[in-house]
């Protein structure tokens, strides 16, 4: 029986690989779609991050973070050689943003903490930072008085450099504890308000970004300690997602104890993941593919389900994946009330035997070769990011697998969009018709509409993101925001078409 769903679910998958969206009503029945389409209490809501968003990098107390290290000493990863040290300066405009949600009918808002804005130092015993934490509560408010949500995560990649030169952040233990205290903090100042907690963005990115593939900040080292620089692909990638799960379950743990019962809110973790096609239907191709999720998404989620690393993992990467105690495993099973979602795109996967005869890594351990082609013909239309096709059919496929394979969790999806270049030569007006991002988005949502026909239980919508903003190793060079950032006059915001059809759908 399984073998005939995975084999119908390729078949499916595959034909609608080169889809149109115009076509979504004629093949599924759900072109036409609106606010009035999902339930009375559905979320939608925009997503951003503090170091992406904030700007005021050296404002009112804020020790450095690792971004901050980072991009100014090596300015040569970013595409632009730019940096966050101003982003988009919502850090001085949010009463601004938040008017722009409310404007559009957007009902929450994720956003994240910066660690180091509230301690300096990365340690609750080496000082809160008042002005940070005003500057959040601030925030807070004005989401609360304009009817929006709030979404906090706790770690959105921007790490206090302190805690990164002190014992090499989390590739150590010792960031359990620090990260514990952390969010100790949040909840103990913001949690009366706040009802949705995120421990972690994506630390499948920020275990393989930093530490494998270099896409992101490769040489996030300590300047005390140059060693640190140098990475070891067969174990640093497993060793920092091993700690990362760690300070999850430690941060939930903390929550439930101390804070869930008398604040009465929820706390999950926010994931990425591709869906992955067969390339063909060869079985060791199915396999492949199953396997690739398992090395993207089952990395995180069954621990935090099961207790226990995948068991395609534990066979293929061996002694070099680290081993949770029975401590540990109890900890993590079951440390989420929610899963975070967050899906881009879909790929290829084909089996890979000659992986084995290269050197131990992440990137060749599943022994799946990746693509986003297919005897030449793509996936999907590409968008600005190499990394990025635009497959809306596998946010659908992604949710049905995870409501089968893992319990039929509660699923926020997080965060979903696509790019475009930054072409200064392009008008205002023109800069402000994205006609690609609104059949992203409606394909995208018609899919999620019928996954949650079909009893997946999902709860909110998340697009990615308010505003044009720095996207890492790439800068400004793209551009993801649903409202467009004028980066040579003032950084003065303009909605660009997608925000209009937003505010359209949601008010229809």
């Amino acid at each position: 029986m399984e073998r005939k769903r995975r084999r119908s679910s390729f078949a499916t998958a595959t034909a609608t690989a080169s889809i149109n969206y115009t076509n979504i009503g004629t093949n599924y029945g759900i072109s036409f779609l609106n606010r009035t389409h999902f339930p009375l209490g559905f979320l939608f809501g925009s997503a951003s991050s503090a170091y992406q968003f904030e700007g005021g990098a050296e404002e009112d107390g804020k020790g450095p973070s690792t971004w901050d290290t980072f991009t100014h000493k090596f300015p040569d990863k970013i595409a632009d050689g730019k940096n966050g040290d101003e982003a988009v300066d919502s850090y001085h405009r949010y009463k601004e943003d938040v008017k722009i949600m409310n404007e559009m009918g957007l009902s929450a808002y994720r956003f994240s903490i910066s660690w180091p804005r509230v301690l300096p130092y990365g340690k609750v015993s080496k000082g809160v930072n008042q002005k940070g934490i005003a500057y959040y509560h601030n925030l807070i408010n004005e989401l609360l008085a304009n009817g929006i949500q709030p979404f906090i995560t706790l770690f959105h990649w921007d790490l206090p450099q302190s805690l990164q030169d002190e014992y090499g952040g989390f590739l150590s233990p010792h960031i359990v504890d620090d990260f514990r205290d952390y969010a100790d903090l949040c909840y103990r100042e913001f949690g009366n308000k706040v009802k949705h907690w995120i421990t972690l963005n994506e630390p499948w990115t920020y275990s393989t970004g930093i530490y494998t593939t270099g896409v992101f900040s490769s040489k996030q080292c300590s300047k005390s300690n140059p060693q640190n620089c140098k990475v070891n692909v067969a174990t640093d990638p497993y060793e920092i997602a091993h700690y990362q799960l760690l300070a999850h379950g430690a941060a939930v743990q903390i929550y439930k104890q101390k804070y869930q019962a008398s604040q009465k809110g929820v706390i999950g973790i926010a994931i990425n993941s591709n869906w992955f096609i067969p390339y063909s239907q060869a079985k060791q191709d199915r396999s492949s593919a199953l396997r690739a999720v398992d090395f993207m998404f089952g990395w995180y989620m069954d621990p935090i389900t099961h207790g226990d690393y995948p068991h395609t993992m534990r066979f293929l990467v061996g002694s070099r994946l680290p081993k949770f105690s029975r401590e540990q495993s109890r900890m993590l099973k079951g440390s989420f009330d929610f899963v975070g979602l967050n899906y881009y795109t879909s790929s290829y996967a084909a089996f890979a035997p000659s992986f084995r005869n290269t050197e131990p890594s992440y990137s060749t351990d599943s022994l799946v070769n990746m693509t986003f082609e297919r005897n030449g013909i793509p996936i999907g239309p590409k968008a600005a990011s190499d990394w990025l096709y635009i497959y809306p059919r596998g946010i659908f496929d992604l949710l049905l697998y995870i409501k089968r394979r893992y319990k039929n969790p509660i699923i926020y999806i997080t965060e979903n969009g696509c790019d475009e270049s930054n072409d200064p030569r392009l008008s205002l007006e023109e800069a402000l018709t994205d006609s690609m991002r609104i059949h992203y988005y409606h394909g995208h949502l018609a899919f999620l509409k019928l996954a949650m026909r079909n009893a997946v239980k999902v709860r909110g919508y998340f697009a990615w993101s308010l505003l044009d903003n720095f996207e890492w190793g790439s800068g400004y060079t793209v551009r993801f925001g649903i409202n467009y950032v004028d980066y040579k006059d003032g950084l003065r915001r303009y909605p660009k078409h997608s925000a209009k059809w937003f505010k359209n759908f949601l008010h229809r």
